[in-house]
C-alpha cells in the first residue's frame, strides 16, 4: 500500500473498531538490562559522554532490540506502533551531547517501525498495522519560567523549540510514519510549535499526514502542567483538526478516567486515551496487573467514551494484549456534533455562542 492509502485504511478501521496502540518501551528497554557498549555501538565507541539511557539511540545501535518490540506489541494486538523516537530533538538529545544524530535516529526509528508494520501488514492483511512519529516533551518549556526570580526567564525561544521539532518530523516523515503523535504535552506552547511545524512541512508541499495529539493531566488537579484543563487544552490544539486527541501517562486509568469524559463530551474528532499502569510504588515501580488494567479501559469502551486505546509507563505486551482482547467487538466513541461557537482558551476555557 502507498502512504495515502494506509491512511485512508487507518481512517476506515477507526471508524469500525477502537483501535489499539502498544505499551511502554522504557520498562520494555530496561527489563533487556542493557549496558552502556549496546548504546556506543560503533558509531559512539568514542563518544566523550555516556549515553546509558538515551534510548533513542538505540535506533541506531541496536536496532535488532527496537524491531523485537515492535513485534511483541504488534503481537499482543497493537494496531498501531510508536516509534522509538521520544526524546530525539537536538534539545533533548543536548543532554546526551548527541544532537548530531538526530535526524538517523529519527529516520532510522521510522524505517523499523515500518518495515515492522509491513511485516505484519501481509501477513494479517485484515488487521492492517500503522507507525505513529513519536514526538514527546522538551526538557524546557515555553509556557513557564525557569527561574523564580524572574518570570519572564526562558530558556529556550519559540523559534528554537520550532526547529527541533521541524527537523525531527522531516526525519519521521522521509522514514516512512503514517502519522505523527506529539505526545505527553505538559506545555501546550511547546505543543503549539510542534504543531506550526507540521502545518508549515504540508505547505511547504509534504504529504498531509494525520495529527495526533495527546497531552497530559499531571496530578489530581485536573490541569496540565502549564495549567490548562482538559476542555482548555481542547481549545488551545483544536485549530490543526486533529485525527484525534486524548491523554496519556502521570496517571492510571482510575485517576485520568474523568478527564478523558470531558474530552470525549467536547472533542469532534476521534479520543484517545494511554494512562500509566496505575500510580507508582515507593520504588517507582508500577504494580497493575494487566487484567486490571484491561478491566477500567473495558469500562471506557463500554460507555463509548474513547475511539483509541494503549498503556504509558509500566504497561507491557501483556497488558496491551489485555485491553485488546477486553475491547474486541465494542463500538469505538461516536464523534457529537457541536454548535458553532468561538471557543477559546487561557488557563480555563470560554465560550461564546
Amino acid at each position: 500500500m502507498t502512504r495515502s492509502e494506509r491512511i485512508a485504511r487507518l481512517h476506515q478501521v477507526a471508524r469500525e473498531r477502537v483501535l489499539i496502540l502498544d505499551g511502554a518501551w522504557g520498562v520494555m528497554i530496561q527489563k533487556r538490562g542493557l549496558a552502556e557498549a549496546d548504546y556506543r555501538g560503533e558509531r559512539f565507541a568514542n563518544h566523550p559522554s555516556d549515553l546509558k539511557g538515551n534510548n533513542d539511540l538505540l535506533c541506531i545501535t541496536r536496532p535488532d532490540i527496537i524491531a523485537d518490540l515492535h513485534d511483541q506489541y504488534f503481537a499482543a494486538g497493537a494496531d498501531i506502533s510508536e516509534t522509538n523516537t521520544f526524546s530525539a530533538t537536538t534539545i533533548a538529545q543536548a543532554d546526551y551531547d548527541t544532537g548530531d544524530a538526530v535526524r538517523d535516529i529519527n529516520f532510522e526509528g521510522a524505517r523499523i517501525a515500518r518495515e515492522a508494520a509491513d511485516r505484519w501488514t501481509a501477513a494479517e492483511p485484515h488487521k492492517p498495522r500503522f507507525v505513529a512519529g513519536s514526538v514527546g516533551p522538551l526538557n524546557k518549556m515555553l509556557s513557564m519560567s525557569s527561574d523564580v526570580n524572574d518570570p519572564g526567564a526562558r530558556l529556550v525561544t519559540f523559534e528554537e523549540v520550532y526547529q527541533a521539532y521541524r527537523e525531527q518530523m522531516i526525519a519521521l516523515h522521509d522514514g516512512g510514519v503514517d502519522l505523527f503523535l506529539v505526545e505527553t504535552i505538559t506545555d501546550t506552547l511547546n505543543c503549539k510549535a510542534a504543531i506550526k511545524a507540521i502545518l508549515d512541512l504540508q505547505d511547504e508541499g509534504y504529504e498531509p499526514l494525520p495529527i495526533w495529539i495527546s497531552g497530559t493531566i499531571t496530578d489530581r488537579s485536573g490541569r496540565t502542567l502549564s495549567g490548562q484543563t482538559a476542555e482548555a487544552f481542547w481549545n488551545s490544539v483544536r485549530h490543526a483538526k486533529p485525527f484525534a486527541v486524548g491523554f496519556n501517562c502521570a496517571l492510571g486509568a482510575e485517576l485520568m478516567r474523568p478527564h478523558i469524559a470531558e474530552l470525549a463530551r467536547v472533542a469532534d474528532t476521534l479520543v484517545s486515551a494511554y494512562p500509566n499502569a496505575g500510580l507508582p510504588n515507593a520504588m517507582g515501580e508500577y504494580d497493575e496487573e494487566p487484567h486490571q488494567t484491561a478491566h477500567e479501559l473495558h469500562e471506557w469502551a463500554e460507555h463509548g467514551l474513547v475511539n483509541i486505546l494503549g498503556g504509558c509507563c509500566g504497561t507491557t505486551p501483556d497488558h496491551i494484549r489485555h485491553v485488546a482482547d477486553a475491547v474486541k467487538g465494542l463500538h469505538p466513541r461516536q464523534i457529537p456534533e457541536r454548535p458553532k461557537a468561538m471557543r477559546l482558551a487561557g488557563l480555563e476555557p470560554f465560550e461564546l455562542a
